[in-house]
């Protein structure tokens, strides 16, 4: 589908908040109080709702939020054969699982992950903008896997690596074009990014879509896990067969620019603009700020406008205003720009999934 896009196009990183009644209902089945049915019908009526609030927004490329999910890591490595979870209960849905590997995966039938592609039609019944899909990259569920196998974890994460690969494939067959694995852990691992990059190359190949990498510091309950800088990321991600680079600059300051400068990504920057950390709520003038301090060094056409990370962890309303701040921020940009004229001022989806 060719979606016309403006300069500078907004869009989220992946999740939404989730509501406290859905927080109640989502630990309740896990404790086997509802049925999965009765969980999927809320499942739903919260993507739905998610999508309205970004579409009221204003915000140009969508996500389903993750509300199906508990956390970045369970959803996928609970449906993965070969694990053992001794424990599915939980105190609260988005802990995390204790994931034990006691011998090496079975080899891999293409089917373990395929779900996303029916979460993903799913999102394109429900809204007519441009939708990015995102899931967790093979370096983050490989590093919660408690290894007890011996298994090589480079191997581990090829393995996983594999699965991606194949729901990633459904998933254009079902007509994503803007895929984005996420990597929330490989901030803390800075001596395994190449490792890292390897198996998220095996997850792109053959995959003709727009693919993003996402990379932060760890939002776990809104804090982050870690501290550096994106320098650790270069210059293995140049060999990242990947559109985008979507960073978290507005909680840490745009310092980190110039790295990605000097070591010549030429790419898209998702630019994080929305500190999804603090509950308070930009103004659209600090967002215009932050934009333009991106701008001494990134042209617009090299530039995508999204918070930090998910906004999971903001209460909803706060979520709104922020999204309402990014967009507002962004158009007043926009409206600064030198005079383009129409073909230059506005991307098609295929041009960015290009890279152009």
């Amino acid at each position: 589908m060719d979606y016309h896009l403006p300069i500078l196009p907004t869009t989220v990183v992946g999740s939404y908040p989730v509501p406290e009644w859905m927080e109640r209902l989502k630990t309740d089945s896990l404790r086997g109080r509802i049925s999965e049915t009765q969980l999927a019908e809320v499942h739903e009526m919260a993507i739905k709702a998610a999508l309205r609030d970004q579409e009221l927004a204003g915000i140009d490329i969508v996500s389903d939020g993750e509300l199906r999910r508990d956390n970045d890591i369970d959803y996928f490595l609970s449906r993965l054969p070969g694990v053992e979870i001794a424990h599915r209960a939980k105190d609260f849905y988005f802990d995390y699982y204790d994931v034990i590997l006691s011998r090496p995966l079975p080899s891999a039938d293409g089917s373990e992950f395929i779900w996303l592609a029916d979460d993903f039609s799913f999102i394109l019944s429900q809204t007519s903008r441009p939708i990015k899909f995102s899931f967790t990259g093979p370096f983050s569920l490989a590093s919660r896997i408690r290894n007890n196998a011996g298994v090589d974890q480079h191997d581990l994460m090829v393995a996983i690596a594999h699965r991606l690969n194949a729901a990633a494939h459904a998933l254009a067959d079902k007509g994503a074009s803007l895929l984005q694995i996420d990597e929330p852990f490989l901030a803390g691992y800075p001596d395994q990014v190449e490792n890292a990059i390897a198996a998220i190359n095996v997850v792109t190949a053959g995959v003709s879509v727009n693919w993003g990498l996402h990379v932060c510091y760890g939002n776990r309950y809104a804090r982050p896990s870690w501290e550096g800088h994106y320098d650790f990321l270069f210059p293995a991600v140049l060999e990242a067969k990947v559109d985008q680079l979507v960073l978290e600059f507005a909680r840490k300051g745009y310092a980190d620019l110039p790295v990605i400068e000097k070591f010549g990504w030429d790419r898209k920057i998702g630019l994080g603009v929305i500190d999804v950390k603090s509950q308070q709520v930009e103004t659209a003038e600090k967002v215009a700020s932050r934009i333009r301090a991106a701008l001494d060094l990134v042209p617009a056409e090299q530039l995508v406008i999204n918070p930090d990370c998910g906004l999971r962890n903001l209460s909803t309303a706060v979520a709104r205003g922020k999204l309402a701040a990014m967009v507002n921020g962004t158009a007043e940009v926009r409206r600064s720009l030198a005079p383009l004229s129409i073909a230059e001022s506005t991307l098609t989806a295929e041009k960015l999934t290009q890279g152009a």
